[in-house]
């Protein structure tokens, strides 16, 4: 197939977890990808595998004017964006709400609600000037309910979900779609930074239960934007099975 014939995808948080398996899975479901994230030297390795059917972007989604810079200035044959995965995302910390951290609280806040905007304002207006697109969210179970001590992240992605079926209602008139993903216990590195690298806490999230993998929650992705035109899927609550809700969990031997 002629590359200028193929889709193009945008994931962010491109460099790990959900946020590659949702790549890998796009780019083998036929779809040109633009990778994006701060880990250049992991995003070069990803481009280099994926040739010319991959634009690899460094930068922060905290960062507005280097997003909006690279976004608005790609080269000509990758404008014209297809599907946007917001990916980028992040939970800091497991503390009491009053006993929290102001600079975790801020790059939650930042990262999680202020960067997928960024992403969206400027990637969104092309995708309805062309009557064609597909926005994916990625939120959380969090988002439903709070959970013991998850206070600000459930916060953020709680508000994911307004942002998110806000947006649904704005572009209804036309033909782009709007999704949210909600996952709930996915085994990644996300809980290693949420203990800010405590490896052996992280591990014990996942103790008793098989959880959900990035790979799972991009299957789920992948679907979604293939689904016919005229079908849009506007959320998803994807659960490990011995998980009932974001603090319902049946662990063996407990």
């Amino acid at each position: 197939m002629n590359i200028t014939m193929k889709p193009i995808a945008l994931v962010t948080g491109a460099t790990s977890g959900i946020g590659e398996a949702c790549a890998r899975k796009l780019h083998a479901a036929g779809y040109r990808v633009i990778i994006t994230g701060r880990n250049e030297e992991k995003l070069t390795l990803l481009a280099r595998e994926w040739g010319e059917d991959a634009l690899a972007l460094v930068f922060d989604v905290r960062d507005r004017a280097r997003c909006e810079h690279l976004l608005n200035t790609l080269p000509e044959e990758w404008k014209e964006i297809d599907v946007l995965v917001n990916n980028a995302g992040l939970a800091l910390g497991l503390d009491k709400e009053y006993e929290g951290d102001y600079d975790d609280w801020d790059t939650m806040i930042d990262t999680n609600i202020k960067g997928l905007l960024t992403v969206t304002r400027t990637v969104v207006p092309g995708m309805v000037e062309r009557n064609r697109g597909h926005v994916v969210n990625i939120g959380s179970v969090a988002g439903d309910a709070a959970y013991a001590n998850g206070n600000v992240y459930c916060a953020t992605k709680a508000a994911v979900k307004a942002i998110t079926d806000g947006l649904r209602i704005d572009v209804a008139h036309s033909a782009v779609r709007v999704t949210l993903v909600k996952p709930g216990l996915v085994e990644t590195n996300f809980s290693v930074i949420r203990f800010h690298g405590d490896s052996e806490r992280a591990d014990n999230v996942y103790k008793g239960i098989t959880p959900l993998t990035g790979e799972d929650i991009a299957d789920t992705v992948v679907y979604t934007v293939q689904a016919p035109a005229h079908v849009q899927i506007a959320e998803i609550l994807v659960l490990a099975t011995h998980q009932a809700n974001g603090s319902t969990i049946v662990r063996e031997n407990a």
